[in-house]
Formats: structure tokens, sequence, C-alpha cells
């Protein structure tokens, strides 16, 4: 079984995100880039699979500038066969990203599609459902955990009151979330195998894919700066202060 991974390039977690000076974006300039977490987690259920002689085939996609080979290597380190970059350099919708990965869909024809949930960038979780309904594929979004059955899948969903267990047909797409599993380092050697692995790279509009957006950014702007907090002497002095400096009571 072909499985089909989707990685994303985003501003490292570690690093606190700088708005440009205009308002126009995010600052990227000698920014520290990594693969998303919950692409990270995708990976890392696609190499059980394999692990379990479930998956025979890794293949692992992006979308981004060229610099996003960087995180397609890592994950061909950690154990996938071979990689897709779709270069563009601009900004993409959800939309348009789920369109372009469907046109490699259609190419590879893969029986299991793994994304993560949403990306820490955006946040939007909006890409692996707009697939889903583009290919009309079954999807088992917020999946903390993950059970093949011949042509059938089992996926345990993390929703508001509790979880929730759907049973899909293959091919089907997943959406991963943090409880999935814990991602793996890559060994030194398979970081040096991973250069020798195959790295295709594409053009939107050699895939005859429109990413025209009907979305204009107006501005960006950094999140409010929190006051600090204060501590308590007894329950007494912290009801005073929700009464009258908090007024929330």
């Amino acid at each position: 079984m072909k499985v089909f991974v989707a990685i994303k390039r985003v501003v490292d977690h570690n690093v606190k995100v700088r708005v440009k000076a205009d308002h126009s974006g995010v600052d990227l300039l000698n920014v520290k880039m990594s693969m998303n977490p919950f692409c990270e987690i995708a990976v890392e259920e696609a190499i059980r699979l394999k692990e379990k002689g479930v998956a025979t085939e890794i293949v692992v996609v992006s979308i981004g500038p060229s610099t996003a080979q960087e995180q397609l290597r890592a994950a061909l380190a950690l154990g996938a066969d071979r990689a897709v970059l779709i270069e563009f350099a601009g900004e993409l919708t959800s939309l348009a990203t789920a369109r372009l990965l469907k046109a490699i869909i259609d190419k590879e024809q893969p029986k299991l599609v793994i994304l993560g949930k949403q990306a820490i960038d955006s946040d939007n979780n909006q890409t692996g459902q707009m697939l889903a309904a583009l290919t009309g594929y079954g999807q088992g979004t917020f999946a903390s955990k993950v059970k093949v059955n011949g042509e059938n899948i089992s996926v345990t969903r993390e929703i508001d009151s509790g979880t929730q267990i759907v049973s899909l047909k293959l091919p089907a797409i997943i959406t991963t979330d943090l409880r999935l599993n814990e991602p793996r380092y890559a060994t030194l050697p398979n970081i040096m195998k991973a250069k020798k692995k195959l790295l295709e790279t594409v053009t939107p509009d050699v895939l005859g894919i429109s990413i025209a957006s009907t979305n204009k950014t107006i501005k960006v702007e950094a999140p409010a700066v929190r006051s600090a907090g204060i501590k308590v002497k007894s329950v007494a002095e912290l009801v005073e202060k929700l009464k009258n400096e908090a007024k929330v009571i």
C-alpha cells in the first residue's frame, strides 16, 4: 500500500515570531524553519505503518520555495522513500493547497493520505477536509489512533465530548492529532542515505492548477502584550482584587 504524506515548512515552534515593520506579514529573514509538528506526527505514523508491513512505499510532498527541500530531506531521513516538492514561493489559501495536493494524488494514486490536522503558522485546520472533498475520499480527522484492516481503516478521533471511532474504506484521508504518536529522531546514517533518495520538483503550472486567490491580507499585527501576573496571600485578597480591580465579580 502506498502512503502519501503532506508536510509543511513553518517557523520553528521555539522561535518567537516577529511581524514586519510594514505589517504586511511575518518576518522570515534569518529565522529557523522546521517541519510543522503535526506533519512530523503524520510522517511518523506512515513509517510505523511501513514497519508493520502495511505500507510498501511512503511518498512525502510539500509546497513551498526551493528551501523546503530541507524539510523533505528530513522526512526522507526519518524513513520516507521519495519526495515531491511543488515549488511556489508565495502565499496559498487552504483550497489552493488542497488542489495542488490532489493533482499529485491523482498521479500517485495512494491508498492512504496522511496530513497534520493543522499548521502552527496559520492554524486553519482546513486543508485535510478540503482535500477529502476534492478527492471524494473518506476522512478521519483529529486521529489519535489508526488501525488498518485490509481495505478498511479504523480511526479513533478526538472530539469535544471524548473520542469517536470511524471506519473508512480505502483510499482514505486522515489528519493527525498530538496523541497519535511521538515522532522519532533521524539517525546520522539515515540522514546521509536521505541525500541520495529521489526528490522530484514540479510547479503549479506544470500540474495545470490555478492558485489564484480571492483573499487579500490587509494587515498583520502581533498579539497584544499581556500584563504581568501578581501573587496574592489569601483568598480574601484574591476576591477583593477580582471585585475592585478586575471588575469580574
